[in-house]
């Protein structure tokens, strides 16, 4: 087909309110978010964690209908092994460790979810905080974060719990205060590359206040990385809480918190294995289904990495 050929161009000609390219219609783009969950599907591994974490979901909610026994509620069988009447075996003192487990998802997510949410917060008020003003803030904000890097977690770990107790609530305090530091400095390198774009410079130029061009033109564009944190670090979270937990710097017995039932069973690890390996996989399998969705969301909003 030459240019010159009447067909040709009259194929290229179009009518008043036809769409350019013979019936395609260029506006009619599919919304990011069908992009994203588009790509998301195609990720097996992302929707077997993404189906394991509705169902915890689901486990922790209706744990009181699920659970045949109470938290607390003892029978005269102690360490008795899986059976039908006890799922999961009885632990040293004749709690079932079946329905102790399920109250426990109630534990790990609302640890998981809420320190990670507290961590967030501050690491993207610092991080961005530093990116968009830098300077002498800058350097101040990332040498305070340099201390707290330098200063062993578990000893910190250790010193906020001994001032606060030893709860769930101690717990998401001292994750929370602690787990800023990897997304401070993930939200500023963001920050920096961000401020040199030429929407920042037009929304300057507007004459817009720093905290709107912070917060609705930059920080927007900085949520990718965000996100996949995110995700990933709730099961960061969870395993964190289960090893204080296993150093009984966490929640107290009856809270049936899976780090402190591992932490239980651990010496009877040859006679009743099942009071470590039930509440271990637990945790196992909620911090891999986390990982999944997390690497599944980095590729679905980064398609350029395949």
């Amino acid at each position: 087909m030459s240019l010159g050929d009447p067909q040709a161009a009259g194929s290229m000609v179009t009518g008043p309110g036809e769409p350019v390219g013979g019936g395609m219609d260029l506006g009619a783009v599919r919304p990011l978010r069908k992009d994203v969950w588009r790509r998301f599907r195609r990720n097996r591994m992302a929707m077997i964690g993404l189906v394991f974490l509705v169902f915890l979901v689901i486990v922790a909610v209706f744990a009181p209908l699920i659970a045949p026994y109470s938290i607390t509620q003892r029978v005269p069988l102690f360490r008795e092994g899986p059976s039908r009447d006890h799922l999961f075996g009885t632990d040293i003192i004749g709690r079932d460790l079946f329905s102790r487990v399920v109250y426990g998802a109630r534990v790990s997510l609302k640890i998981g979810i809420l320190a990670s949410v507290l961590s967030l917060a501050i690491g993207i008020l610092l991080g961005s905080t530093a990116g968009f003003f830098g300077g002498k803030l800058d350097t101040l904000i990332m040498r305070i974060t340099d201390i707290f890097l330098a200063i062993p977690y578990i000893v910190l770990a250790i010193a906020i719990a001994a001032i606060f107790g030893k709860s769930e609530n101690t717990i998401i305090l001292v994750i929370g205060l602690t787990g800023w530091l990897s997304i401070t400095r993930i939200v500023r390198a963001s920050f920096l590359s961000l401020t040199q774009q030429e929407y920042v410079e037009a929304a300057i130029a507007l004459g817009y206040s720093r905290t709107r061009i912070m917060f609705r033109h930059i920080l927007p564009n900085a949520l990718q990385p965000i996100i996949v944190y995110g995700t990933i670090s709730v099961g960061g979270v969870i395993l964190t809480e289960a090893a204080l937990s296993f150093l009984g710097v966490g929640p107290q017995d009856p809270t049936p918190a899976w780090g402190l039932m591992v932490a239980q069973g651990k010496g009877d690890l040859v006679n009743a294995s099942h009071l470590l390996f039930f509440p271990a996989a637990a945790i196992v399998l909620t911090v891999l289904s986390f990982v999944f969705i997390g690497d599944g969301l980095r590729d679905a909003l980064d398609p350029k990495l395949k």
